[in-house]
């Protein structure tokens, strides 16, 4: 069950690494049109990776790099940034912090709640499952295609938080091992489980 409140602007208007902690657990919902009424698809966000903008050598606006993609990364937080990577996935990212700050969120796994029945383990996975592409960069995510809101009963599932370094930018150095994924421990629906050296170092505290 999935609640009518929609994530306000404000949640969005932040950081990229507090939102995409607190991303974690929050139900992820698009909503199709059909010739027999509206069908709603929800999946509980159980991964996201933050990327801190021109100072993060891993984002995609690593030096304050603006072109037609990133141009959204640079607009007002709480709309979706879209992207194609190998020429054949999607990927779906939130943006973040104020505008002309190009912060983002990617979104990449989902632990389906309804109306979805093909894997959504991988940025790439979810797109597909939800049928998100090119066409939806840009969207407003406070709107009704594409949308985020709290769950109606959170304390049923409690997060278990966990965070490593992010998956595929091993090209941005020092950046590469930075502890900004976030993955629900509880969930088997992640794309990869935490480096072992993670788990070890945790259990040790």
């Amino acid at each position: 069950m999935v609640s009518r409140r929609k994530l306000p602007r404000s949640f969005y208007s932040r950081d990229a690494i507090t939102v995409a902690r607190e991303l974690v657990g929050m139900h992820l919902v698009r909503v199709l049109h059909t010739p027999s009424g509206a069908v709603r698809q929800v999946g509980r966000i159980v991964e996201t990776e933050a990327y801190m903008g021109p100072e993060d050598l891993a984002a995609h606006s690593a030096g304050g790099r603006r072109t037609p993609r990133t141009e959204t990364m640079f607009g007002p937080p709480g709309h979706a940034y879209v992207y194609l990577i190998y020429g054949m996935h999607f990927c779906l990212n939130v943006v973040t912090a104020a505008r002309e700050v190009p912060q983002a969120v990617l979104l990449r796994a989902l632990e389906p709640v309804a109306g979805i029945e093909t894997r959504t383990q991988g940025p790439g996975l979810l797109c597909r499952a939800l049928g998100i592409d090119r066409s939806h960069d840009g969207l407003d995510l406070l709107g009704s295609e594409i949308f985020i809101a709290r769950p109606a009963h959170p304390s049923e599932r409690p997060v278990r938080l966990g965070a490593g370094p992010r998956i595929g930018v091993d090209y941005a150095g020092i950046w590469a091992k930075k502890p900004w994924r976030f993955v629900d421990r509880s969930s088997s629906f992640i794309s990869r489980p935490l480096p072992s050296s993670v788990v070890r170092k945790r259990l040790a505290r």
